[in-house]
């Protein structure tokens, strides 16, 4: 039995900047500290975060003190003025690739171009985006849409830092067709696109494949997408107690993967839950990290 895992793992840059800046903003604050909504898409780390006295907010009602922490996938300009509104510290841990795209959304506003963002029209970094757009850029999430669109002569579309690459290039390759000068920049993150593509060869080369993190996570559940695309045995878990015997049957090979937003914990203890699953069994147990 052999366990393979990714080469690309655990939290992105953005990620650990945005635990760092709020676990000192605990640290140095003596009055509450919330973040608005959940800093990062993963439960255990909200979890864990609460506990230290850091509180997510669904809104603003009722909040008239304490520090706010902007969370990494960023806020609207319109949030950002009603937050200044108030009584209350700000301290910003939007993740620095998600603002150059703020700030490239809010030139090409300017510039009035169509805008046409991809991606999930519920995730927060598209709210806020859109919100940069002076509420004039088009959500496309899927290529049906793409196709559905009417020609226009001059066209811009880029993409939510977490999109699946090859479902961008699909999109991308369906609005050429509908227009004549197209100006297409890829904002997905450099960090995303080589998760993507690690997880892809490790896909090619196991039996069954684990995909670890929040299920409300964007970035982790393109890598389950794009696993399952080439391998069927491919399995979306939050935490180890969710694999069962039954994944496990008949693997050789064992892959495991992680969002940008999963602690190197939770692939550990998913590591510990397949061994102890397979203990019953008598050949040896190898662990691999995979390497380019």
């Amino acid at each position: 039995m052999e366990i393979i895992i990714a080469e690309n793992y655990g939290l992105c840059y953005g990620v650990k900047r945005a635990l760092k800046i709020t676990k000192e903003t605990r640290r140095k604050k003596k009055e509450k500290v919330f973040t608005l909504g959940d800093l990062i898409h993963n439960p255990q780390v909200v979890a864990d975060l609460k506990n230290q006295g850091i509180e997510p907010l669904k809104n603003l009602k009722n909040i008239k003190e304490g520090t706010i922490i902007i969370r990494s996938h960023g806020i609207s300009p319109e949030t950002y003025s009603l937050l200044a509104q108030r009584e209350i510290e700000i301290v910003d841990a939007t993740c620095p690739i998600v603002k150059k795209i703020q700030k490239l959304v809010e030139r090409l506003a300017k510039e009035k171009e169509e805008i046409i963002l991809v991606g999930n029209r519920t995730h927060p970094e598209i709210k806020a985006l859109t919100g940069y757009s002076q509420r004039k850029c088009v959500i496309v999430e899927n290529e049906t849409q793409a196709k559905c669109l009417p020609p226009k002569k001059k066209r811009v579309v880029l993409a939510q830092s977490t999109q699946d690459l090859f479902l961008f290039k699909k999109i991308v390759a369906a609005l050429i067709e509908k227009t004549k000068e197209l100006k297409v920049y890829n904002t997905i993150c450099l960090s995303t696109q080589t998760r993507q593509r690690s997880t892809s060869e490790l896909a090619s080369q196991v039996d069954t494949l684990f995909i670890v993190g929040g299920k409300n996570s964007s970035n982790t559940n393109k890598l389950y997408h794009i696993s399952k695309r080439i391998l069927t045995n491919t399995h979306f878990v939050e935490k180890a107690e969710e694999i069962t015997p039954e994944m496990l049957r008949g693997a050789k090979k064992i892959g495991i993967s992680g969002g940008a937003s999963t602690p190197p914990e939770a692939i550990e203890e998913i590591v510990v839950r397949i061994e102890n699953s397979l203990k019953h069994r008598t050949q040896k147990q190898n662990i691999v990290q995979c390497q380019s």
